[in-house]
């Protein structure tokens, strides 16, 4: 059985767009906010709220973070079977979408691995503390990963928000080539 990546991609996309898109903002909006503006612990906690999913309820945080994740992850090895890292890059079709495209499959290798890096560490951070009892010391070292805290507190909001404008650049890039969004207007002639 051939697995069909590239329909697998199509169909997980849409439904991982909010998720990852609110994730994604908030993820930036924190450090940015924590790092650069001094935002308050207020508004920083509502913002980890969106990126973890707390508003879902607490008991639903790890599942909610391991399924996004894991969403993420497909998308990641999806998109890398179709962008021809691992085959022969197939040539761009002709179409009204072709700037999407390049620049979907331009950014891809650029930020498939940060990527995977962020999700892995995230989900490893959440599920070990909330369902593995974890220690504090072991999970503070994926939590640091996943924050890119050993770049140094200079170089961390940099990261973050390269991190996070390539996911959502992914994002819209890859929702506008499904044509979710695109016009059906049908004139009639009486």
């Amino acid at each position: 059985m051939k697995l069909n990546f590239r329909k697998i991609h199509r169909q997980i996309a849409p439904i991982l767009f909010i998720p990852l898109f609110a994730s994604a903002l908030t993820g930036i909006a924190y450090r940015l906010g924590r790092s650069w503006f001094g935002i308050s612990n207020e508004l920083a906690d509502f913002l980890m709220v969106i990126h973890q999913g707390e508003y879902l309820g607490k008991p639903l945080v790890p599942l909610y973070v391991l399924l996004v994740g894991l969403g993420l992850l497909g998308m990641v090895i999806t998109g890398l079977t179709m962008n021809g890292l691992f085959s022969e890059n197939r040539p761009l079709p002709k179409s009204s979408k072709l700037v999407f495209r390049k620049v979907h499959r331009l950014i891809a290798p650029i930020t498939f691995l940060p990527l995977a890096v962020t999700a892995v560490t995230g989900i490893i951070f959440r599920l070990g503390t909330s369902w593995f009892g974890m220690p504090s010391e072991q999970a503070a070292i994926f939590l640091r990963i996943h924050q890119g805290t050993y770049l140094g507190a200079a170089i961390r909001p940099f990261y973050i928000l390269l991190v996070g404008l390539g996911l959502i650049t992914m994002l819209v890039t890859g929702i506008k080539m499904t044509r979710i969004f695109r016009r059906n207007v049908k004139f009639s002639e009486n």
